[in-house]
C-alpha cells in the first residue's frame, strides 16, 4: 500500500507527519521525500547512506544538416518547447515534457532524444525504513520527473509513505496519483482551510480515498473538523498546538519522541486508510454489476 501524505499548501507538518508514521511502524517501510525542491525528511529519519543516484530526462536535439524546417514538430508541441523559424528549429528544454511526439513526427528523421540531468537521488536506511529521497537541481523548471523516479522505488509487498510536495499542481498530483490513498495535512487557520479545499477537489478528481489530519489544532472542535464533518470526510489525527513539539523539529527530533501518547493513533492511520480503499473497490464493483 502506497500512502500520500500532502496538503494543499506549505508549512503544514507532512514532513513531520511522513517522519513520525514510519517510525511508529515497527514493521519495513519505504519513505520517499517527493518534496523534491525542498525535501528534508533526512533531517528527522538520519539514514545511513547507501549510495546517490543522477536522475535524468530526455529531451529533443536538433541534427540542422537533416532538418527541412518544415515546422511539424513545433505544430505537434503541446508545450511550445520546439519551434521552427525559417530552416532553424530551436529547442527550449526548460519547457520540454519528454513526451517524444516531436522525435515521432520528424519526417526527415532530424531529431533525436538525448539525455539531461534534472537531480539527485539519496538512498539509505534507518533501522526498518528505507529512505529515497529526491532533490532538483538548480536551476531546473520541472519537478515531476525527479518525483517519478523517486516513486520507482516504492515498495512492491509492503508499505510506502510518500512525503508529497505542497500545493494542487503538477508536482502534486504526480505524487498522488500513483498512490492507493491519501492523508491530507491542514492548519486550522483561514489559509489552511481555503487551501485543504482545493486539494480535496484534486483529489475526489484523481478518485483517491483519503482522510485528513490537523496540525497545531486549538481544540476538539475547530473550523477544518466542522468542515470535515460537513464533507463527510474522516478526520484521522489532530496534533495539538504545544511548543514541545516546535522545539523538537528546531532540533531535528521526530514527533514521536515529544508525543508519544500519539503512538496508538498514528499506528491506526495506515489501517483506516485500508479500509477507505477497500471500501471505494467494494463501490466500483457494485457499479459494474
Amino acid at each position: 500500500m502506497k500512502i500520500a501524505i500532502a496538503s494543499g499548501k506549505g508549512g503544514t507538518g507532512k514532513t513531520t507527519i511522513s517522519c513520525a508514521l514510519a517510525l511508529a511502524i515497527s514493521d519495513e517501510v519505504t519513505l520517499l521525500d517527493c518534496d523534491v525542491e525542498e525535501p528534508n525528511s533526512h533531517f528527522f529519519i538520519q539514514p545511513e547512506i547507501e549510495r546517490l543516484e543522477k536522475t535524468f530526462s530526455l529531451v529533443p536535439e536538433v541534427d540542422a544538416e537533416k532538418c527541412s524546417g518544415c515546422g511539424e514538430c513545433g505544430r505537434v508541441c503541446q508545450f511550445s518547447a520546439i519551434i521552427s523559424m525559417g530552416k532553424k528549429t530551436m529547442v527550449f528544454n526548460e519547457l520540454c515534457h519528454s513526451c517524444g511526439a516531436c522525435v515521432r513526427i520528424c519526417p526527415e528523421g532530424a531529431i533525436k532524444e538525448v539525455q539531461k540531468k534534472t537531480g539527485l537521488l539519496t538512498i539509505g536506511k534507518k533501522d526498518h525504513i528505507r529512505f529515497v529521497s529526491g532533490r532538483l537541481d538548480v536551476g531546473q523548471a520541472m519537478s515531476p520527473p525527479v518525483i517519478r523516479e523517486t516513486l520507482k522505488y516504492a515498495s512492491k509487498d509492503g508499505l510506502t509513505i510518500v512525503d508529497c510536495p505542497p500545493g494542487t499542481s503538477c508536482p502534486y498530483v504526480t505524487a498522488v496519483k500513483s498512490c492507493d490513498a491519501a492523508l491530507l495535512v491542514t492548519e486550522p487557520t483561514p489559509f489552511g482551510l481555503h487551501d485543504l479545499k482545493l486539494a480535496v477537489e484534486t483529489i475526489r478528481e484523481l478518485g483517491i480515498p483519503f482522510g485528513v489530519a490537523v496540525n497545531r489544532a486549538n481544540g476538539e472542535q475547530n473550523r477544518i473538523s466542522e468542515y470535515c464533518e460537513a464533507e463527510g470526510i474522516p478526520l484521522l489525527l489532530q496534533i495539538p498546538e504545544d511548543r514541545r513539539v516546535a522545539v523538537a523539529y528546531s532540533r531535528g527530533q521526530a514527533l514521536n519522541k515529544v508525543m508519544p501518547e500519539l503512538h496508538e493513533t498514528l499506528l491506526s492511520i495506515p489501517v483506516q486508510l485500508q479500509s477507505l480503499t477497500e471500501e471505494r473497490k467494494v463501490r466500483e464493483q457494485e457499479a459494474l454489476v
